[in-house]
């Protein structure tokens, strides 16, 4: 590609609204350009790396017996009537198959670049199998697989627990939107959203009378407690939502935790099989009997409640009154109301406890870049997709699924591998391998050694970035080359063929050294590879 001729337009400095260091870069070195809130266009130098994870991700699939399909409607559905149409018996399983789509959302977050596109390039990826107890293989094998891709795009991720059966790929980077708590222990990872914590065994008391009280102006936890004197670990938290899902109509849901903790909307979505919750307004609030600010599940009406499974342990705690100004002394699960669901729906922090060994969490943060999650036997049983079992009986097909977000990934690498000057790209996801600068075009020498060059390496399949812009001085030249960030930079110039060849410098290092003419492919071949065994 020659910058002359190329859509590829280095900036000074980025627009005002990039707030993402690693975005700006891409703004600045002409690889993403914006076109509206959470809209971008890929320009070719870009485009080039998303392929080459793309390519990664292919090869990765491959090689562990997946095969390519392109589906009119992405999803777990459709990928069981194409192998329903094609499987009739268990002899003809297990199947991997996968996609290569653009994925649409309908969020759009502007200041988190790329990270908030509404349209990504992705990988969907399924198993499909007889039964759900070997669906643990697949699970190991995929995983694998993708973490492979991201490890040659220059990406160590974590994976980390996200829901029953559900894990997700997540990059560490001090910015990322999502916190994950890991134990320096046992190395249980989790999203702090799913985390599991060691929750204390309340003390054996008997069940006190509930006593009404005052409690002026105490809206809060931290002033109800603070009023009555009493800890936080004594009180009833309540958080109201209402759930929503297509095809379902929306549930008040009444969340209680003890006051020393929070409620995880995550585990609590979970809990309710809701695929949204929002938070109930006031006027929903008071329709099931409650008070805001006040509220308890005694006597509330119409509502779905869920109570943390420590709160259900925990006797005698100071709940609200569903009267303003008042609340309840001395309240209890089971005798003063009912819970319609008791589960573990309380967030996790860095400090509490592993789940596992007792060991203090410690937490990161990161982005999520991908996910591996086991769908079981239900999806088939929805849609009616049966084979032939062994033993003769028609059974729903067993299925797993992933993805793997190219657009995020490509992303995470810019925020992840770049400096002061620019980009750094790894090998494996360059847009290019070399970035041919000529110095300058006046020198007929170094114009015809630089085309030679140029074509030479063409010729060898090394991929060129080739400055043969007359206009530019040399600084902008060598400051637009630190910007995009090519693995390697070989510069050709009266100078440097007067010292004996061409100047080659990695951009990983500050060295530059004169090499020969002639050697000059033999010495790209040696550093790519060198930085590809890296």
């Amino acid at each position: 590609m020659r910058m002359s001729t190329a859509l590829l337009t280095t900036l000074r400095d980025a627009p005002a609204e990039a707030e993402l260091p690693g975005y700006q870069l891409l703004l600045r070195a002409g690889f993403v350009h914006p076109l509206a809130p959470g809209a971008y266009a890929l320009l070719p130098l870009g485009r080039r790396s998303l392929h080459r994870i793309e390519s990664l991700s292919r090869q990765a699939l491959e090689e562990i017996g997946s095969q390519e399909v392109t589906l009119p409607q992405p999803g777990p559905a459709a990928v069981l009537a194409l192998v329903q149409r094609g499987v009739a018996s268990y002899r003809q399983l297990p199947q991997r198959l996968y996609q290569v789509h653009t994925a649409h959302s309908a969020e759009a977050r502007p200041r988190r670049g790329l990270f908030g596109s509404q349209a990504a390039q992705v990988v969907d990826v399924y198993a499909v199998d007889s039964a759900a107890p070997g669906m643990e293989q697949h699970r190991a094998t995929i995983r694998s697989a993708l973490l492979a891709v991201l490890s040659r795009s220059g990406l160590d991720a974590a994976v980390a627990a996200a829901g029953p059966d559900r894990e997700a790929l997540v990059v560490p980077w001090e910015v990322g939107d999502e916190e994950v708590l890991r134990c320096p222990g046992c190395g249980y990872t989790a999203l702090r959203s799913f985390a599991a914590l060691a929750k204390p065994t309340p003390a054996a008391e008997p069940l006190l009378p509930a006593e009404k009280v005052a409690t002026p102006g105490c809206k809060t936890i931290a002033e109800l407690a603070a009023f009555l004197a009493v800890p936080h670990s004594r009180t009833a938290k309540a958080v109201f939502y209402v759930a929503e899902g297509e095809g379902h109509p929306a549930r008040f849901v009444f969340a209680v935790v003890r006051g020393d903790t929070e409620v995880s909307e995550a585990k609590l979505a979970q809990a309710v099989a809701a695929q949204r919750l929002r938070p109930a307004t006031e006027a929903e609030i008071r329709a099931v009997g409650a008070e805001p600010g006040y509220g308890s599940p005694v006597g509330v009406r119409n509502a779905l409640v869920v109570v943390d499974d420590l709160a259900a342990q925990s006797p005698n705690l100071v709940a609200g009154a569903n009267e303003a100004g008042y609340h309840l002394r001395n309240v209890n699960v089971g005798r003063d109301y009912t819970a319609d669901v008791v589960a573990d729906i309380a967030l996790a922090a860095a400090g509490d406890r592993c789940s596992r060994c007792t060991t203090a969490l410690a937490s990161f943060n990161g982005v999520v870049v991908g996910w591996v999650e086991g769908l079981g036997t239900q999806p088939a049983e929805a849609v009616g997709a049966l084979f032939q079992a062994e033993d003769g009986q028609r059974r729903p097909f067993a299925l797993l699924a992933a993805q793997l977000d190219l657009t995020r990934a490509l992303a995470a690498v810019a925020e992840v591998h770049r400096d002061e000057q620019g980009l750094r790209w790894p090998a494996a996801v360059a847009p290019a391998a070399v970035h041919l600068v000529l110095l300058p075009r006046k020198a007929p020498e170094a114009v015809a050694a630089a085309e030679q060059l140029y074509a030479d390496l063409a010729a060898a399949g090394v991929e060129v970035l080739y400055d043969d812009r007359e206009d530019p001085s040399p600084g902008v030249k060598f400051n637009d080359a630190d910007l995009i960030g090519l693995p390697l930079r070989i510069t050709v110039g009266a100078r440097s063929l007067q010292e004996g060849g061409v100047e080659l410098k990695r951009r990983d290092q500050a060295d530059k050294r004169i090499v020969p003419l002639d050697r000059a492919l033999e010495m790209v071949r040696h550093e790519l590879a060198e930085l590809d065994d890296r």
